[in-house]
């Protein structure tokens, strides 16, 4: 199996698309594609065959089609424009809708989608300040929006009810999770059983698991990603796991690491495995889908540091790749060959 890295590059108006070695996990330059309106959060539909783009100074999202063995993006449709940037976009299991976050605008959306052609706005709701990721639930039929703490953010998970046939998001009779001060849920991820998900806490520099069933959401703890004598200024960002359930990492922007920790699949619970230095301010992440390889994109240094990820979950530096200015979103997809 083939894979390709493509990166949005906010501070120069394009994303790049890198081809990694399955064997050594290094990356090769392929395609630089300009797209403007500083290109951020990546999605692709679960053929790989589309790319949608979050371009947060128009803001809109647009689509691409892909060829995979050139890194050419050939425009396909620019949505319409939003009533705030999309700080996360998704795609729904059955690829007909576009759900988006807005972190400034305090705000949540669907879109439906044809095959990359937008066709009309479906929701709109107002959240509260700090929005910051959203996705459907393994049954499509569920989704969480965290919000960070602070000034900037109202410090909770609010749950919807996502119908597949509609694309109506709406709110969900369960009550929301409320979180303790400051610790700022920012992105999440679910286990492959689907039995549990993790949130990353932006604020308190930390990760929580909750056991999850059909929306219902139990805490079951949570664990710092810093060393325990940290006394300097530090973030979370975003949280992966490895495609066996058995890992997950979590960057700290600040203390320039990657936390990892081990999952215990019968319990939920998460075990440190210790932290490995990156790039400054790490501000994204992603694994390669056979679970080999991490790669880890740094916003003030504009290269990707990529790591192999052994049986123990401990990662193992391979190379560092120079990619450009502002790395806002990191997203690796299986090609055909």
């Amino acid at each position: 199996m083939r894979q390709i890295l493509y990166v949005s590059l906010a501070g120069e108006n394009r994303i790049g698309c890198w081809s990694i070695d399955s064997d050594s996990g290094r990356l090769r330059h392929l395609k630089d594609t300009e797209v403007n309106g500083r290109p951020a959060p990546l999605a692709a539909d679960l053929d790989n065959s589309l790319l949608f783009v979050g371009r947060r100074d128009l803001p809109c999202v647009t689509s691409y089609r892909f060829n995979s063995l050139t890194g050419d993006l050939i425009h396909v449709d620019d949505g319409p424009k939003l009533q705030g940037d999309p700080c996360y976009i998704s795609l729904d299991k059955t690829n007909r809708y576009i759900l988006s976050a807005y972190y400034e605008a305090g705000a949540v959306s669907v879109h439906s989608n044809n095959e990359g052609i937008f066709t009309g706005e479906k929701v709109w709701i107002q959240t509260g300040n700090g929005a910051h990721c959203i996705f459907t639930d393994l049954d499509n039929s569920h989704a969480l929006l965290p919000h960070i703490a602070g000034e900037r953010g109202i410090n909770t998970i609010l749950k919807y009810n996502f119908n597949e046939d509609t694309g109506m998001l709406s709110p969900s009779e369960r009550e929301s999770v409320k979180q303790p001060d400051n610790r700022g849920p920012r992105h999440y991820t679910f286990h492959p059983s689907g039995e549990y998900v993790f949130f990353s806490n932006e604020q308190d520099s930390s990760v929580t698991s909750y056991r999850y069933q059909e929306g219902d959401m139990e805490e079951l703890h949570t664990i710092s990603t810093l060393p325990a004598h940290y006394a300097g200024v530090n973030t979370c960002a975003q949280i992966k796991i490895t495609p066996n359930g058995k890992f997950l990492y979590a960057p700290n922007r600040g203390h320039n690491s990657l936390a990892g920790f081990s999952i215990n699949s019968n319990t939920g619970q998460l075990k440190s495995i210790g932290r490995t230095q990156t790039e400054a301010i790490p501000r994204v992440l992603d694994i390669d889908g056979k679970g080999q390889f991490l790669y880890s994109a740094g916003l003030e240094t504009g290269f990707i540091s990529a790591f192999r990820i052994s049986d123990t979950g401990s990662l193992q530096f391979i190379d560092r790749f120079q990619v450009g200015k502002e790395p806002m979103w990191i997203l690796i997809l299986p090609v055909s060959e």
